[in-house]
């Protein structure tokens, strides 16, 4: 815990010479100030957090955290758990969606292996594997909070890595059958949220599994007892290893003074954690989307972040957080290439 608290410690807060160089700048250019809207906001992030007014945000990578969850045993999910597997050699194989939008972003994919129940192999695998899937939280805790913070210093190991490569912004992605489930319990116990408001369909289950769901969610809060003041403690008894890792991600990607783009709604549970763990962490996050997932927009509240796309995606495994970089690549244009009233001999209002 302490490693942990040195972490958090190190986290300082954004630039304000550099966000109001940024504003001064942007006011500067041939439209009426605040017309670009979120990515005028996001070029004044991005300053703050780099401490430079127009910075190189070309390296960019996707982190996917991949693992298991035992609460699959009460059939929660439309998908049988094996596809975890599958789709971790589907990602290293560069053939799922978020490597599709990755290259189109000009983003690398790193897939870690942090807890999926099976033996992977691949040269391009990370291979951090804290155990074989949670147990099933509907019966147990899905993990010891030792295990909880193994998970959470991987990801921030990843996050320096990259970091130390010269990576200057990451996002959060994962691939977990199950994961839905797990998430919806963090929002429910961290953000106060009814079971009922916070489950959602996940891969597209009917009714009947949707009601089920919730219940298993329930159940997994009272047998559990999951102390809600106690971010950890909630991770711990009612988490995922990956959204333990992503956590982990984005205290790394704050402690490094990297943005760190949110996919959807598991990657925006490991943003809630982090922001109950760290406040200073929340000013780094750039929140990509808001899923079709029923408990996004209440997640995304509770951790106070704001979507810069709304597009009806519920896949995950980073998949809007790839189109958002095309975003960021907009803000860092417009104030690298725009003119300025005077460059441009154009009159101010």
């Amino acid at each position: 815990m302490n490693e942990l608290q040195d972490v958090i410690g190190a986290i300082r807060p954004l630039r304000q010479e550099a966000k109001d160089a940024a504003s001064v700048h942007l006011d500067n250019l041939t439209k009426p100030p605040g017309s670009l809207g979120k990515l005028e906001d996001m070029a004044r992030q991005l300053a703050g957090i780099t401490g430079e007014v127009m910075p190189d945000m070309s390296r960019k990578a996707i982190v996917v955290m991949a693992a298991d969850h035992g609460v699959c045993e009460e059939g929660v999910s439309a998908f049988p758990q094996e596809v975890t597997r599958q789709m971790v050699m589907n990602f290293l194989q560069g053939g799922a969606a978020v490597n599709v939008l990755a290259r189109h972003a000009g983003a690398e994919v790193v897939c870690v292996d942090i807890g999926v129940n099976a033996d992977l192999e691949h040269p391009d695998l990370l291979s951090r594997k804290v155990r074989k899937g949670t147990a099933n939280m509907a019966r147990e805790a899905a993990m010891t909070r030792e295990e909880a913070l193994q998970a959470i210093r991987v990801g921030i190991e990843v996050a320096d890595g990259l970091a130390g490569r010269g990576v200057r912004v990451l996002a959060t992605g994962e691939m977990g059958i199950g994961n839905t489930t797990a998430s919806s319990a963090l929002l429910s116990v961290l953000g106060g949220i009814a079971v009922e408001e916070a489950v959602g369909r996940g891969t597209g289950i009917d009714d009947a599994r949707w009601l089920h769901k919730q219940e298993v969610v329930r159940r997994a809060i009272e047998v559990n007892k999951p102390d809600a003041d106690d971010a950890l403690d909630v991770l711990a008894k009612v988490g995922g290893l990956e959204i333990a890792g992503l956590t982990g991600v984005i205290l790394g990607a704050a402690k490094n003074a990297c943005p760190v783009v949110i996919d959807g709604f598991i990657s925006s549970a490991a943003a809630l954690v982090a922001s109950r763990l760290a406040p200073e962490s929340q000013p780094y996050m750039i929140a990509s989307h808001q899923s079709h997932e029923q408990g996004h927009g209440r997640m995304l509240e509770a951790v106070g972040l704001g979507p810069m796309l709304h597009m009806d995606m519920r896949l995950g495994e980073g998949t809007g957080a790839a189109l958002c970089f095309t975003l960021m690549d907009a803000a860092g244009k417009i104030m690298r290439e725009m003119a300025s009233f005077e460059s441009a001999g154009v009159s101010r209002g």
